[in-house]
């Protein structure tokens, strides 16, 4: 099967629901003939046209209500957010106004719109280019928010945000644009709300999401070495969440660590945790839930700074010696 990179994956998801359904739209600011801030829109005005491929003033409030607007009346716009940061100018469009709308009226309106938010660090963009926020919107009902960690996730779960009729936030981790995986020519569908086994393994549980599935994985092949078993779940989808999966992996391990690059207070981690402390796996843990974020601070500009402020695979390694210890 060819291979093609995470960016690649999501234009081609785009564009072939855009040639399938003609009330599927992108907005965005520079995302015409310059094809936005990563080029992930490149040639696409060229064969959708102007109409389809919205330029738009720089504005996330103004285009984030255009966005609901078009949604609620039969239109299923994919609005692009140039970094996920910038979100929170957009936020009473998304949060008061998409999130809510189709409970406020029963029902017979829907908010079919994705949200597209390249996300996470490590291209040097410093603290206000940077940040991962998806817990802060994970905490709004009425939002969807997909997280996917693959190429061959990221086309298929763009697919399924397209055709839902609920407004989702989709987190792109920019340092996994260029990253290939092997991805179907041919159109396929991963229902949001289904995690996937990264990795088997006996002994330890990692739950990670975005960049750390990647770090979580080059981990676990070092701890293979020691004789440490790892299972690695990637959730794919916060929510929905598929706490299923998630249960069903610890109750196996007994051991679980929850990896993720937001800072770690009041990260989506810890409502990872706090479902399995919940649960009735908690009777199977042999040590305590663990949790690896980012530390309490913006994110620096220098780079060294910069991969401290977030974990790293040393730093998962040592998280999972720890839990084998206790």
């Amino acid at each position: 099967m060819r291979e093609i990179t995470y960016l690649e994956a999501i234009r081609e998801s785009m564009s072939q629901e855009m040639r399938s359904n003609e009330d599927v739209f992108i907005m965005g600011e520079d995302i015409g003939i310059y094809g936005g801030a990563f080029g992930l829109t490149n040639g696409m005005i060229e064969e959708f046209g102007p109409e389809r491929v919205r330029n738009t003033p720089i504005s996330e409030s103004a285009i984030s209500g255009c966005a609901v607007g078009a949604a609620m009346t039969g239109m299923r716009p994919i609005l692009e957010i140039q970094f996920s940061d910038f979100i929170v100018i957009a936020m009473d469009n998304i949060v008061n106004q998409a999130a809510k709308m189709r409970y406020m009226f029963g029902g017979k309106a829907k908010v079919p719109m994705v949200v597209r938010l390249p996300s996470g660090s490590g291209a040097g963009f410093a603290a206000q280019h940077s940040q991962s926020l998806e817990a802060w919107m994970a905490h709004i009902p009425g939002l969807k928010i997909v997280q996917p960690s693959t190429a061959y996730d990221a086309k298929g779960l763009m697919k399924a945000a397209i055709n839902d009729d609920n407004p989702v936030l989709f987190y792109e981790h920019k340092m996994l644009y260029n990253t290939k995986n092997e991805v179907p020519e041919e159109e396929y569908e991963i229902p949001l709300g289904k995690a996937d086994i990264k990795k088997e393994g006996s002994d330890i549980t990692i739950v990670s999401t975005a960049m750390m599935v990647s770090r979580s994985l080059e981990a676990a092949a070092e701890l293979e070495k020691e004789g440490i078993s790892v299972e690695v779940i990637d959730p794919r989808t916060l929510v929905p969440l598929d706490t299923e999966t998630i249960l069903e992996s610890v109750k196996k391990t007994s051991r679980v660590l929850v990896a993720y690059e937001a800072v770690k207070r009041g990260g989506y981690g810890a409502e990872i945790a706090s479902m399995i402390a919940e649960s009735e796996i908690f009777d199977y843990l042999d040590a305590p839930i663990r949790r690896l974020g980012g530390v309490p601070t913006p994110i620096p500009y220098n780079p060294e700074l910069e991969k401290a402020a977030v974990p790293q695979v040393q730093d998962i390694i040592e998280e999972c010696r720890t839990l084998m210890n206790k």
